[in-house]
Parts: C-alpha cells; sequence; structure tokens
C-alpha cells in the first residue's frame, strides 16, 4: 500500500492545487528519504522552481518542474502525501514539507519512513531501476490482451506472483492481485503457464476492472493511505477477498481463506477459486 489506484488518485486530487505553484522552500527532516541528489542539492535544485506536470508511472508519482527535473516519490508502505493550507496541523510523521509562495504547502509524511525521493533530469529516468524495468500497467495501451496471454504462457511460477512482479505488469500490488484472481475465479497457486485461454480473456479483464474501480472509489484506506487532500477512500467497502478471512464469499457463501502465497498474505475463496 499504496497501489497503482491510490498513487493515481494523489495525482489527480493534487493536480489542480499544485499546477503552476513556486516551491519557495524545502523542509527535510530526515534525509535518508531522500535517495538522489545530496540533501542540499536536492534543496537548491527544487528552491524558486515551477511545478508544471503530474504524471504517475505505476505506483511512482512524478512531479515535472520547469527546470526539466522531475521529483519522483515512491510511497512505499505508509507515505503520504498531501496538500495543507495555513494552520493545518502537521502529521505526527510529517518528515518533509514543500512550502509554497502563499503559505500553503505539500507534506510527506511516513510512519515506517520506507518511501524514496529522487529528482532527476526528465531524461535520467532510467537511474530508477524500478521505474525503468516497470512493464505495462492496467488500462495502458500497451496492456493488451495478447501481451497478457503471451506472458502468462511463458511463465512456470504461481499465477500471484506473476501479477505481482513489476517487471511484467506495472501497478499491480497484493489487494489487486487477489480481487483480480477472485473475479476470475483463479486459485492464487495456479501455475500462470496452464491457465485456459478462456481463463486469461476472465482474468484480463478482472484486472483491468479492479484497477478502474479502484480508482473510481478513491483507492482502497484500511490504516494509514489518504489521498493528496486527506480524505479516506471507499474501495474497502467494495473489496471481495482482501481483508475479508473468515468472512462468506459474496458470490457464493463459503467461507473466505487466507494463506501466505508468494511471500504475501493472500485472501481467496475455496469454493469459488477451486
Amino acid at each position: 500500500m499504496p497501489e497503482m489506484p491510490e498513487v493515481e488518485t494523489i495525482r489527480r486530487t493534487l493536480a489542480d492545487k499544485l499546477m503552476g505553484r513556486k516551491i519557495t522552500r524545502v523542509e527535510i527532516g530526515l534525509s535518508r528519504l531522500i535517495k538522489w541528489p545530496t540533501v542540499p542539492e536536492f534543496q537548491a535544485m527544487i528552491t524558486d522552481r515551477t511545478i508544471v506536470k503530474l504524471d504517475r508511472r505505476g505506483k511512482y508519482l512524478l512531479i515535472h518542474l520547469d527546470n526539466n527535473f522531475v521529483l519522483v516519490i515512491h510511497l512505499r508502505m505508509t507515505g503520504r502525501l498531501y496538500y495543507v493550507t495555513p494552520g493545518t496541523p502537521y502529521d505526527k510523521f510529517t518528515h518533509i514539507v514543500f512550502n509554497f509562495g502563499n503559505g500553503d504547502g505539500l507534506l510527506y509524511a511516513d510512519a515506517r519512513t520506507l518511501g524514496t525521493l529522487y529528482l532527476l533530469p526528465e531524461d535520467e529516468l532510467w537511474r530508477i531501476a524500478g521505474l525503468a524495468a516497470m512493464g505495462p500497467e492496467p488500462l495502458s495501451d500497451e496492456f493488451t490482451l495478447e501481451y497478457f496471454t503471451a506472458m502468462l504462457s511463458k511463465r512456470r511460477a504461481k499465477i500471484k506472483s506473476v501479477l505481482l512482479n513489476q517487471q511484467l505488469i506495472g501497478g499491480l500490488g497484493n489487494i489487486y492481485v487477489d480481487e483480480a484472481l477472485a473475479i476470475a475465479g483463479i486459485n492464487p497457486e495456479r501455475i500462470a503457464s496452464t491457465i485456459s485461454e478462456t481463463e486469461v480473456k476472465y482474468l484480463y479483464q478482472a484486472v483491468n476492472q479492479v484497477i478502474a474501480d479502484g480508482i473510481a472509489h478513491g483507492g482502497t484506506t484500511f490504516r494509514d493511505y489518504r489521498d493528496g487532500t486527506g480524505q479516506s477512500g471507499s474501495h474497502q467497502h467494495h473489496l471481495h477477498v482482501y481483508g475479508r478471512a473468515n468472512q462468506p464469499c459474496r458470490r457464493c457463501g463459503a467461507i473466505i481463506a487466507r494463506k501466505e502465497v508468494a511471500g504475501r498474505g493472500t485472501h481467496y475463496c475455496p469454493n469459488c477459486q477451486k
């Protein structure tokens, strides 16, 4: 957490507030969150620069500046990025504050401090390994049924592991993988290459559906996630299996199970996903 729908929601809720704003000062309370360049260089290169565009790639938020540099933010497990006006109390886990001329600010808070921030020229984003090697993401033109079918046919790993691989599909995380597999009726331990052509079509549609639904509902909030204005998402109220262990399946009534698959806690219906 957060995954692609959450980061996209943050981008959308921040875009109007940040576009055209000049960063007048940056306060950095935890320097190890800045991975490149050094903290003094980071502050010097971003101060008095204007935000011209907000993009997203997978789980990375990309804030483009008027000097052709990009502020790249990966929120990891508990990172939060939200806009505040004068007088708004700071989150106790706030570590970085981007100040604007009118007293407003953009806050980066992170309870577990696993997030990362980079400031790179637009043509050097390849330096971030996870960004450079990322596969096509759901809902994109590159993420076609043909690509998905060919990719799965070559994989002899468990389907859960394959869907979580960011080099194969960008942006999918634990919540939305479990949800897609539940909707498609596929057991998370199935070997990817054994999935039939019909099942692949269902799974492809399910992957796109869960991402679109997650965005439509403003993301999934269990504990830490908030959008760019500090609001919770509502997709947790629409989940089929994730976080619903020992509760009845919405489709058949069987009890939702939880087990470790691909090193991750995995939720599934033992009846619908045999």
